[in-house]
């Protein structure tokens, strides 16, 4: 059971690096600490949605059991929050119309990453109940 949460913690690490990573490198990291700042609460629970997902998976396994997961909408909701700053790095016409629509909506962005984070969880909880039910 330790391994599975050093797992889920872990993935919830390498999610905010993930998420640091990608700001930093189109923004710097003076603006990456600012959209932290801003938008800490949802990064962090979207990062530990993650985790847990990851744990559950990992444990999945230990029973022998094989399970889909909806993590990576967390990913994508965390890198939404900036992605309009690749505005800097990309100066296609049709990539500048995408990413002024996506941060028209980050907030939108953010819930949605949030609701399929938590429908994921709940799901998988679920299949943990059905699968670990005695007969």
């Amino acid at each position: 059971m330790n391994g599975v949460i050093i797992k889920g913690l872990l993935a919830t690490l390498i999610l905010l690096a993930f998420y640091f990573t990608i700001v930093v490198l189109v923004s710097g990291w003076s603006f990456a600490q600012d959209q932290f700042r801003q938008f800490w609460y949802y990064v962090v629970t979207l990062a530990i949605g993650f985790g847990v997902q990851v744990g559950l998976y990992s444990y999945f396994k230990t029973l022998g059991k094989v399970l889909a997961v909806s993590g990576t909408t967390s990913t994508a909701a965390m890198v939404s929050c900036c992605a309009h700053y690749l505005v800097n790095v990309l100066p296609i016409l049709g990539a500048v119309g995408i990413i002024t629509v996506i941060s028209q909506y980050q907030i939108q962005l953010f819930w949605i990453g949030l609701a399929f984070n938590f429908a994921g969880i709940g799901y998988m909880l679920y299949q943990v109940r059905n699968f670990t039910k005695k007969p």
